[in-house]
């Protein structure tokens, strides 16, 4: 059976009125009855909950605090389908695309993310280059290769988020999700999909950009604690070098023999190589446990 014959489409709003007209339009015209959407309200007060009801979509009230993040959570909570579609109430990302997350799940995935493509117009400079940043520093520290952690459509294996700790807030929800999978199962997909502009008042800001970025540091430090300690000590071979250069420089060109300084740069300098190269290994080490698991998961199949 297709993904998308058990899935719910959960769509977090607050104060989404005009743009959650559209999505749900669209998502009928998708070929999704009503029983499959779930709106999950995190306290509108323009009558976005009196047009969810009036396309006869499930209305339920956030449970959770934390923005987004609450709603996010609620729906997963309540859906009682094995898929669930994350999906934003703002019209940004076309529904019909959630056909093309389903294929990707049939084909065993855990995750998939719908990779944006902005259409002219729908992103700025600024969140481009944010996006951009954040997603790479993600990769960094949970050894992912990934384009978009930071998309608000994707698609989820209720059951692979069944020990989420749910640590982050707002707009942190999807790198959050993004890192239990990559940390625990590691089966994430990507497909492109259109990304528009939004109907009504934006409300991701660029601050909120430092914030996710902080988070991430916060997941890391619960999936990923080894690489982490080993990372940020390896912080230290910064300061050593600049006392290694110092040191020979005043060497080579005053003849001036700074013997403690050249001593400590050295030994900050030995440290941080070799704190770095374990932070290196134990990325290397997540994936071949990744590679291990997938190869144990097919022999059980195949048997």
């Amino acid at each position: 059976m297709s993904a998308c014959n058990d899935l719910t489409i959960v769509i977090p709003v607050k104060n989404e009125r005009e743009g959650l007209k559209l999505v749900l339009e669209e998502i009928l015209e998708a070929g999704f009855n009503t029983e499959s959407i779930l709106v999950v309200d995190g306290g509108s007060t323009d009558g976005t909950k009196e047009v969810a009801k009036s396309y006869g979509a499930m209305v339920v009230t956030q449970r959770y605090p934390g923005g987004k993040a609450g709603g996010v959570r609620t729906g997963l909570e309540l859906a009682r389908t094995s898929y669930v579609v994350i999906l934003d109430g703002d019209y940004t990302y076309p529904p019909v695309h959630i056909w093309d997350l389903c294929r990707k799940l049939d084909e065993g995935y855990d995750m998939v993310i719908g990779v944006r493509r902005p259409q002219p117009g729908a992103m700025g400079l600024i969140f481009r280059l944010g996006n951009k940043m954040l997603t790479t520093w993600f990769n960094l520290i949970f050894g992912t290769r990934l384009r978009d952690v930071l998309s608000g459509m994707y698609a989820i294996k209720v059951e692979a988020l069944k020990e989420a700790m749910w640590e982050t807030g707002g707009f942190s929800v999807e790198s959050e999700v993004v890192a239990h999978i990559a940390s625990t199962t590691g089966r994430i997909a990507e497909v492109d999909i259109a990304y528009r502009s939004r109907v009504g008042e934006k409300k991701l800001k660029p601050i909120h950009g430092v914030k996710i970025f902080t988070d991430m540091i916060r997941l890391s430090l619960s999936y990923n604690p080894v690489f982490t300690m080993f990372a940020v000590t390896s912080l230290i071979l910064i300061p050593g070098v600049a006392l290694d250069l110092y040191y020979i420089y005043h060497l080579l060109l005053n003849d001036v023999k700074y013997y403690m300084k050249g001593l400590l740069g050295a030994v900050m300098t030995v440290v941080g190589l070799q704190t770095l190269s374990m932070a290196i290994l134990t990325l290397y080490m997540k994936r071949m446990e990744f590679r291990l698991r997938r190869a144990v998961e097919k022999a059980l199949r195949s048997r």
